[in-house]
């Protein structure tokens, strides 16, 4: 519990420096915002009634209350483009990029675990050196050319098999989930073939790492045969260095993707965020950045507490230094 408590209270205190450095980054900008977001050869009253409307003729630390007391209650702000809540906003493009890299990471998690086996259960060198190449080339695939060759292949239209939509996402989103679902295929196969090979290389990496730790040979001495020592041992073991990796790498898609919804014309949070930005609506992209940096930080604290759960070893350690101070 001790544990889970500070986790949190670190949690709080990281949010509080984020939102600090976020509201101070976009005040720092030359100029200030209202000159910003009015654009050049804006009129003074259209930039005075901009500093009106948003508070920025306030002082700052009233300016940083107000907007952090916001979103304590989840009000965010109004996009100064639109009129509608950056609230409603973001959750529109969360229900396109979340599906998107969930479908992402499940492909690579197909890929990269099962092929991260074999590559540990392979005997000949010339089958090690495969596996290795296949790796090498499924991560240093650029996302920009990865895609556009999946839609040569399999998008309607242009492709040589027209199985899937090149671009776009259905206007009434997913109240029609089979066609919603369908135009995210090529976008996740291009995210799941890239993080696919990384992942194959971090499970080879740590079943090595236990094979040469003794644990595989000890399974095989009770009665398992090779494979069943690294299926079921060896893969147990690593699982809490794999949770980690597969839960940092789910945070980092959540950017990582913003090529790919912009190749597809995929309205998520990536492809919004850059649109925000090049209208200088930057009272939607301050919220929009909290967000993102509150979710990278949600998700270190989740892979903490699992990783925690899944190796009861931490938590000896932990007492024993307890103990000893």
């Amino acid at each position: 519990m001790r544990f889970i408590v500070r986790r949190l209270l670190l949690f709080a205190a990281a949010l509080f420096g984020v939102s600090v450095v976020v509201f101070v980054a976009l005040r720092i900008l030359p100029g200030d915002v209202a000159s910003v977001m009015a654009g050049l050869n804006s009129p003074a009253s259209r930039v005075d009634a901009l500093r009106e409307q948003f508070g920025l003729n306030r002082p700052l630390t009233v300016q940083y209350l107000d907007w952090a007391g916001g979103l304590v209650r989840g009000d965010f702000g109004t996009s100064i483009l639109t009129g509608r809540s950056v609230t409603s906003l973001v959750a529109g493009r969360a229900a396109i990029t979340f599906p998107l890299i969930v479908l992402g990471l499940l492909i690579a998690m197909l890929i990269g675990i099962p092929l991260g086996v074999a590559a540990t259960l392979a005997r000949s060198s010339w089958a090690r050196t495969a596996f290795h190449v296949i790796a090498l080339i499924g991560g240093a695939i650029p996302a920009l050319w990865g895609g556009l060759l999946l839609v040569l292949l399999f998008s309607r239209g242009s492709g040589l098999i027209g199985l899937f939509p090149s671009q776009g996402f259905p206007l009434d989103g997913w109240a029609t989930p089979v066609t919603a679902l369908w135009s995210l295929i090529l976008p996740a196969l291009t995210v799941g073939i890239i993080v696919g090979a990384s992942l194959m290389r971090y499970t080879r990496s740590a079943l090595g790492d236990i094979a040469a730790s003794g644990h595989i040979d000890m399974a095989m001495a009770c009665g398992m045969t090779r494979r069943q020592a690294v299926i079921q041992v060896g893969l147990r073991l690593a699982m809490p260095q794999l949770v980690s990796v597969i839960g940092l790498t789910f945070a980092e898609m959540i950017t990582g993707v913003m090529v790919i919804e912009n190749l597809f014309a995929l309205p998520g949070i990536g492809s919004g965020l850059v649109t925000d930005l090049g209208n200088r609506d930057l009272i939607a992209v301050q919220s929009e950045l909290f967000l993102l940096a509150a979710f990278f930080l949600a998700c270190g604290l989740l892979v903490d507490l699992l990783h925690r759960a899944l190796d009861p070893r931490l938590a000896s350690v932990a007492n024993i230094s307890e103990v000893v101070s």
